[in-house]
């Protein structure tokens, strides 16, 4: 079960660098509204990462939820902001999803 929280949490934590990327584009009330965003998302993503934690090794949880949302992160920059899809970015992308992967298949 708190796989499932841990995977919701990096999900989570692609929204706030989401809401982060669409507030460095405007101005005013709308900044305000992706920054609310931001908060909302990230209290959502450190909390549930503490949960999961309780039951999940740190040293695998973490670098699970921050792979998720490095993925996540680059794939909403390249699909949504029209960042380059490189050769190196994707293959970098690849060996972190592998190593997130490995450390899944090794946690007990």
């Amino acid at each position: 079960m708190n796989w499932i929280v841990l995977i919701f949490a990096g999900f989570c934590e692609v929204g706030f660098t989401y809401c982060l990327g669409r507030a460095k584009a405007v101005t005013g009330i709308e900044w305000w509204a992706w920054m609310s965003g931001f908060v909302v998302f990230t209290i959502i993503s450190m909390s549930m990462l503490a949960k999961a934690t309780q039951t999940l090794p740190l040293g695998t949880a973490y670098p699970v939820w921050t792979g998720i949302g490095a993925v996540g992160t680059v794939l909403v920059g390249i699909f949504v902001f029209g960042e380059p899809a490189t050769f190196w970015r994707m293959f970098f992308i690849t060996t972190l999803i592998a190593s997130v992967v490995g450390l899944k298949m090794i946690s007990h």
